[in-house]
């Protein structure tokens, strides 16, 4: 049976994607660990498999899945290995990080609001889960997972692939209080009225850094049926000319997020001074609503 999570429209939900947005792109680092080159892969296998008509999520999949095994670049590479890997990113993190997720908990406290904070990412779950930080402050992590034969577990096929839509999925996941151990059964499509929902998207504030990112910044800016939505900001690389011009012309101009941002989190950043008057905004929201109920 399917269990959700306590109704409460008392809790305040900041999402980040992951890979470009809280750390370095992992997958590249994974790779230059094992001595693949970022540059063919991405640059020249992952768009040969996309331009024969493969998803971009899928593609690299399926090349990593290509690199793992006896006398491959990536060995005999399991979930486990993954795990490992991730705990290696944490001196990888964006500046202000941790910090950030400390001070927005102060904050929310400070309103009697409960702050969580979760992952959707196209990225490898295992990793990122792996991470003692994501650990230590994430409420639930929602990524791309390979499995492997339980003989020996190496990685051989895609058991979870997180594309551009499949993100919005967990939006409403988290929207309606569906457990995270659940998420893989379909509560989701359950029809749950709006004053029911756990978390109105009006309590959400989304952060990404890409086109996988774009229906999340729609739905959670937009809301549903009528229902005011929350913040979205996108984050970019500002040393990648191509990046910033990127994020102005395909999410800021059609009036998909807020704001861009370099990702860095520190109270005197434009994104963590951004985030933390978001969500005490969103905070003292929430406390006037209680208040007039």
């Amino acid at each position: 049976m399917v269990v959700y999570l306590p109704e409460s429209r008392d809790v305040v939900a900041v999402i980040f994607d992951f890979d470009g947005t809280l750390v370095p792109d992992s997958i590249t680092q994974l790779l230059q660990r094992h001595h693949i080159s970022p540059k063919k892969f991405w640059l020249r296998d992952a768009r040969d498999l996309i331009r024969q008509g493969y998803d971009q999520v899928h593609a690299y999949l399926n090349l990593l899945l290509r690199n793992i095994g006896k006398n491959k670049p990536l060995g005999a590479l399991t979930n486990t290995d993954l795990m490992k890997f991730g705990s290696a990113l944490d001196d990888k993190f964006y500046k202000g990080i941790p910090r950030v997720f400390h001070d927005l908990q102060r904050t929310g406290e400070s309103y009697d609001v409960k702050l969580e904070f979760y992952v959707i990412s196209s990225g490898l779950q295992e990793m990122i889960k792996g991470s003692g930080i994501i650990d230590k402050h994430f409420n639930a992590v929602y990524g791309s997972q390979l499995a492997g034969d339980e003989d020996d577990g190496v990685l051989k096929y895609i058991k979870r692939c997180v594309t551009y839509t499949e993100k919005t999925r967990y939006l409403f996941e988290i929207n309606k209080g569906v457990r995270p151990r659940h998420s893989h059964r379909d509560a989701v499509n359950k029809d749950v009225p709006m004053h029911k929902r756990r978390i109105p998207f009006s309590n959400m504030c989304y952060i990404g850094d890409g086109l996988t990112d774009i229906p999340c910044f729609s739905l959670v800016k937009n809301g549903v049926r009528g229902e005011g939505g929350g913040k979205a900001f996108a984050v970019f690389n500002p040393a990648d000319k191509s990046s910033a011009r990127r994020t102005l012309q395909e999410l800021l101009m059609p009036h998909r997020v807020e704001s861009a941002h370099k990702p860095s989190y520190r109270p005197s950043d434009e994104l963590g001074s951004l985030l933390r008057a978001t969500v005490a905004s969103m905070c003292g929201d929430v406390e006037t609503r209680r208040v007039e109920a």
